[in-house]
């Protein structure tokens, strides 16, 4: 439910920051930015051959049905709370503002940690699928160093793009909407209707595959369900956005609830259509052109038709990571500006040109670049990229939530919220959160080797470790503004140097 939103800069000065981001985003392109990060046809195509031998079929289907049921949950939450507090710090200035200064010192280092292995995650997804584009195409042998190339391009190309301008990133967001949507439904549309032969119901909603050394069935399916939560993750881009957004303090809500539950209903359909067109198990995870998807739709397409249709999902990918870079260089920025990060004089400066945070776009996509080179050396790297994804930004959705329901009446609420069904939604969503992340920490595969093991609890807990030795280094300079009244001297300690000429 929502009420008539207040004046955005107004409101952003209450809330003790000056507005020096151009609000030049509306609410079709504050929905525009989560649904892309969501990307069905990044996050479902990237992890497909990961779902295919953890758990199979039956766990795709189902897991996807209940994973974004609990997704949505925790939109809902992080809404209600991203009403009240519409910044670009978003999930740590919310933390901050509810539980105190190292509620949201933590919250941002884990926040952050998970958009940098998104972008990670996302673009080395689209160089997977680039490479196999081009060995359908004129015969192109993906090696990891040809990958890692592409990847390095692909995040150059977002930087580039992102330093035009807010206006730009969105009016791109808007067609990746369109895009996302139209790709879809020809990819299914073509999956349902050329092939002769397609797999029965019972196969795809039943058929379970274990191939991960591991001998619980149970165990298996928790693991498989990283495909469906990885996917589900980066709707806090709205929230990111949100000091660029209109009306954000309903606009920023909405835009994360719609995108949950749009992605929710083509990403279902999107799974069920490659399941159904599958000729040949073995032979699709063990495809030549090193991405499953693309052996489904060779299968059953042809060369031409396989080839068109994957350039449609290079395509959305590439808007999934541009839109990922944006929301997590706005991270960068307002993290620095209340003086978190390393180096944050230079973090913060926005160029007076396109009121872009310029240095904010490049280290974000340097950092990106960084948590990717594992892939140079071992097979499993992507899955712990991706993972790092999950643990990271996960609990950062919960820990606002969590401290709202702490806070009870204390907490004023926006203009957008949930009413009566606040708390038991948000406890929902607090105890959803707390279970994959133990989840998403675990093996993924058996015997656990150097190879194969799970490295995002490493990120984890370096990032962690770091975080507070960090913090008694910058406690001193790291601060968020607590009350109205505090704007101006926040102002003056943390924003004279936030523009930068060009």
């Amino acid at each position: 439910m929502s009420s008539a939103p207040p004046d955005e800069e107004q409101r952003l000065r209450a809330l003790g920051y000056r507005p020096v981001l151009a609000r030049r985003m509306n609410g079709f392109g504050n929905f525009a930015i989560s649904f892309s990060v969501i990307s069905v046809l990044s996050g479902c195509m990237t992890l497909y051959g990961f779902g295919l031998g953890t758990g199979g079929p039956a766990v795709m289907l189902w897991g996807w049905a209940g994973v974004g049921l609990f997704v949505l949950f925790v939109g809902l939450a992080l809404a209600e709370v991203t009403s009240a507090y519409p910044t670009s710090g978003a999930l740590y200035y919310m933390a901050d503002r509810l539980g105190g200064r190292r509620w949201g010192w933590y919250t941002g280092w884990l926040n952050l940690l998970g958009l940098l292995g998104a972008i990670a995650g996302i673009d080395y997804g689209a160089a997977l699928f680039t490479g196999a584009f081009l060995n359908l195409q004129w015969g192109f042998t993906p090696t990891p160093g040809k990958t890692m190339l592409i990847f390095v391009v692909i995040l150059l190309l977002h930087a580039v793009l992102n330093l035009f301008g807010v206006r730009l990133v969105s009016i791109l967001n808007s067609i990746s909407v369109w895009w996302h949507l139209a790709g879809v439904g020809a990819i299914v549309g073509a999956l349902a209707f050329v092939p002769d032969h397609h797999q029965s119901p019972s196969f795809v909603f039943t058929h379970f595959v274990n191939d991960t050394g591991w001998h619980n069935p149970i165990y298996v399916a928790a693991i498989g369900l990283l495909l469906a939560q990885y996917t589900f993750s980066g709707y806090d881009a709205s929230a990111h956005l949100s000091e660029e957004t209109s009306g954000a303090s309903v606009a920023a809500a909405r835009g994360i609830v719609r995108a949950i539950w749009a992605s929710w209903i083509a990403g279902f359909a999107l799974l069920a259509g490659l399941t159904f067109a599958i000729q040949d198990y073995a032979g699709t995870r063990e495809s030549g052109t090193g991405v499953p998807p693309a052996q489904i739709l060779l299968d059953a397409l042809g060369s031409g038709g396989a080839t068109a249709l994957l350039l449609v999902v290079i395509v959305a990918q590439l808007f999934c990571g541009n839109a990922e870079v944006a929301a997590a260089s706005r991270m960068v920025f307002a993290f620095s500006r209340d003086g978190a990060l390393p180096g944050s004089r230079l973090w913060r400066r926005v160029s007076t040109r396109t009121r872009t945070p310029v240095a904010a776009v490049w280290l974000s996509v340097g950092a990106a670049c960084v948590l990717a080179l594992p892939s140079l050396w071992s097979a499993t790297a992507y899955g712990a990229v991706t993972a790092i994804n999950v643990i990271g930004i996960t609990p950062a959705y919960a820990i606002p939530v969590l401290l709202r329901l702490r806070a009870g009446d204390r907490f004023e609420r926006g203009p957008w919220h949930l009413g009566r069904w606040s708390r038991p939604i948000g406890w929902v969503a607090v105890v959803w959160v707390a279970c994959v992340t133990v989840l998403f920490c675990l093996p993924q595969a058996s015997p656990v080797t150097v190879s194969s093991m799970n490295y995002a609890v490493v990120a984890l807990a370096v990032v962690l470790l770091l975080a507070t030795a960090w913090w008694y280094a910058a406690k001193d300079s790291y601060a968020t503004p607590q009350r109205p009244a505090e704007s101006a001297e926040f102002e003056r300690r943390h924003s004279e140097d936030a523009v930068l000429g060009e």
